[in-house]
C-alpha cells in the first residue's frame, strides 16, 4: 500500500480545507447548532460547486467517478471543520444507495441533482426501541393494490426537514425493502429531536403513507443487502471524520499548552500532559492509516467486511478519547460554551453511538474474525 498522495488528491484535500476554512468557519458551526434545517445555504452550494458533492457519483450521472479514497481525505477536512452538512446522508448514503441499486428512472432523476446540490436526500432507518441490524427495521409496509402503506415511527432522521426525499427502510412481506418517500407527502409529521451534537434530527411518524411500488429501490425484499453494503462504505469515510475532528482539537490544545502559563512553565512543559498528548498523536496517526488502508481496499475491490468496522471503531474512539483528554488540559473552561473545546466532545460522543455504535461494530469484527 502506497500512503503517499498524488497530486490530485492532495489537490481535493487542499481544496477541501481552503472551501470549510471559508464558509464553516466556527462561527458557522455554532449558527447552525440546532438549527432546524441544520446547514447553511452558502456551504452547500460551495459544495456542488466545487464538485465535493458528487465525489462518489459516477461521471456519466454527473459526479466525479472519485473512490473512497479521495472520500477519505474530504471527510477528514469536514471533521476538523465540524462541517454542517447533509453530506453524509445525501452525497454518500442516498446516492450510493441509488447507484448500487436505483431503477434507470430513479438514477436519471436524482443523481445529477444530488451532485449538484439541487436535491437532498436523508436515509430513516433507527426505529424506537430497536437495533442497528436487519432484525431492527420493522416499520410494516403494507401492500394495498399497487401501493405500499406505511405506519410506524423513525428516529435520528438528519435533516429530514430539508430533505426532497427520505429513504424509509421498511419490512415488507418479501423483507426490507427501501421506499423512497416525500417528507411533505400526506400522513407524515417531522418532530425535531435536540440532539448532543446539535445536528438537525427528527422523529418521522407515518399514519397511512402511501408509496409507489415505483418508488421502492431495487428487487422486493433486498433493501437490507443492499443498505449494508453502503453502510461498510459510508462508516470508512466517518472514521476518516472522526480522525479530522480529533486532529484539530489536538492542535488547538497543543498551541494552548504552549501559550498557557502554569507554575511558571508552559502546560506542555509537564511531563504528564506531554506525554497525554503524545498518546492522543499516535493514536490519530494509527486511526488515520486504518481509515487510508480501508478505503484503498475498496478501491482495489477487496474485502472491506473487516476494515470498515474497525475503522470506525478505532477512530470513533480515538476522537472520544482525545478530546476527553483535551478537554482535561484545558481544564473546566473546556465544558463552558465559550470555549470550542466542548463543540469536539459532544460531537465525538455522537459519532461514536451514530451510524452503528461501538457494540455492534465489534460484532461485525467478530464474526468476520470467527468466521474466517
Amino acid at each position: 500500500m502506497d500512503l503517499d498522495l498524488t497530486e490530485e488528491q492532495q489537490m481535493i484535500a487542499d481544496m477541501s480545507r481552503v472551501l470549510l476554512e471559508e464558509h464553516s468557519p466556527i462561527e458557522v458551526v455554532r449558527t447552525m447548532e440546532d438549527d432546524p434545517k441544520g446547514y447553511p445555504e452558502a456551504l452547500w452550494k460551495q459544495l456542488g460547486e466545487a464538485g465535493l458533492l458528487g465525489v462518489l457519483i459516477p461521471e456519466d450521472h454527473g459526479g466525479a467517478g472519485q473512490t473512497l479514497v479521495e472520500g477519505a481525505l474530504i471527510y477528514e477536512e469536514f471533521g476538523r471543520a465540524l462541517a454542517p452538512t447533509p453530506h453524509f446522508v445525501s452525497a454518500v448514503l442516498g446516492a450510493r444507495i441509488l447507484v448500487e441499486a436505483g431503477s434507470d428512472a430513479q438514477q436519471d432523476e436524482w443523481l445529477r441533482k444530488i451532485a449538484g446540490g439541487d436535491a437532498v436526500l436523508t436515509v430513516a432507518w433507527i426505529e424506537p426501541d430497536r437495533g442497528f441490524g436487519e432484525i431492527g427495521v420493522q416499520l410494516p409496509a403494507r401492500t394495498d393494490g399497487n401501493d405500499f402503506v406505511l405506519n410506524g415511527v423513525k428516529r435520528h432522521v438528519n435533516y429530514a426537514s430539508a430533505a426532497d426525499r427520505m429513504i424509509v427502510l421498511a419490512r415488507s412481506d418479501a423483507g426490507v425493502d427501501l421506499l423512497l418517500v416525500d417528507p411533505q407527502a400526506e400522513g407524515v409529521e417531522l418532530i425535531q429531536i435536540l440532539s448532543q451534537s446539535g445536528e438537525a434530527h427528527y422523529r418521522v411518524e407515518f399514519n397511512d403513507v402511501r408509496v409507489q411500488a415505483s418508488d421502492r429501490i431495487g428487487a422486493a425484499g433486498t433493501g437490507w443487502a443492499t443498505f449494508d453494503k453502503v453502510m461498510h462504505e459510508g462508516i470508512i469515510l466517518l472514521a476518516a471524520q472522526a480522525i479530522g475532528g480529533a486532529d484539530r482539537a489536538l492542535e488547538e490544545t497543543v498551541e494552548y499548552a504552549k501559550t498557557r502559563v502554569q507554575f511558571d512553565k508552559p502546560l506542555g512543559a509537564f511531563q504528564s500532559l506531554a506525554h497525554y498528548m503524545a498518546d492522543a498523536s499516535t493514536k490519530i496517526d494509527g486511526g488515520r492509516v486504518l481509515v487510508h488502508e480501508a478505503a484503498w481496499n475498496h478501491a482495489q475491490g477487496r474485502s472491506i467486511a473487516r476494515f470498515a468496522p474497525m475503522a470506525k471503531l478505532f477512530c470513533c474512539n480515538a476522537f472520544r478519547d482525545v478530546t476527553a483528554v483535551c478537554a482535561q488540559i484545558w481544564g473546566g473552561v473546556a465544558f463552558t460554551i465559550e470555549y470550542d473545546c466542548q463543540l469536539f466532545f459532544r460531537r465525538a460522543k455522537q459519532l461514536q453511538l451514530s451510524w452503528w455504535d461501538k457494540v455492534y461494530l465489534e460484532e461485525l469484527v467478530a464474526a468476520d474474525v470467527l468466521d474466517r
